[in-house]
């Protein structure tokens, strides 16, 4: 089994957060820790349509968008300049938050996105390894009928 040091929590992190659209999925393989992009029609390969249960890979489903969305508030309760962190607050307000979010603070805040990156990108990671923790849970398991004879 695939031990931990052999991840790369940033690409799982990634993919955890991938909020596209079109159908596609990220894909863990257990044995070697690569992750590979699947979809229906170029398969993992780019070029060779594969069904997903045909692969021996662990799908990594990306987590709802509130829970990123989430981020963006508690980092902007985090802010002590009260100014920026009304602004920051007002940017993740209905559609279109994390585009309005990022360009405030990229356009009003720039001296904020280091901390930005460094306090998302240690969200994301704490959640790639929970995630792998239950994945790999899941996988060393012994399964067990819950049918009696």
């Amino acid at each position: 089994m695939l031990e931990l040091d052999k991840l790369d929590l940033e690409d799982i992190a990634n993919a955890l957060s991938d909020q596209t659209d079109y159908e596609h999925r990220w894909l863990l393989n257990p044995r070697t820790g690569e992750i590979v992009f699947w979809t229906e029609d170029t398969g993992i390969d780019g070029q060779t349509p594969v069904e997903l249960d045909e692969l021996d890979l662990v799908v990594i489903d990306p987590l709802p968008s509130y829970i990123w969305y989430q981020d963006m508030a508690d980092f902007a309760e985090t802010i002590s300049d009260e100014e920026a962190a009304s602004r920051l607050g007002r940017a993740f307000q209905g559609k279109g938050a994390f585009r309005r979010f990022k360009d405030a603070l990229h356009g009003e805040h720039p001296e904020l996105l280091e901390a930005w990156y460094a306090f998302r990108d240690t969200r994301a990671k704490r959640r790639a390894l929970q995630w792998w923790r239950t994945t790999h849970w899941s996988m060393t398991t012994p399964r067990t009928s819950s049918s009696q004879a």
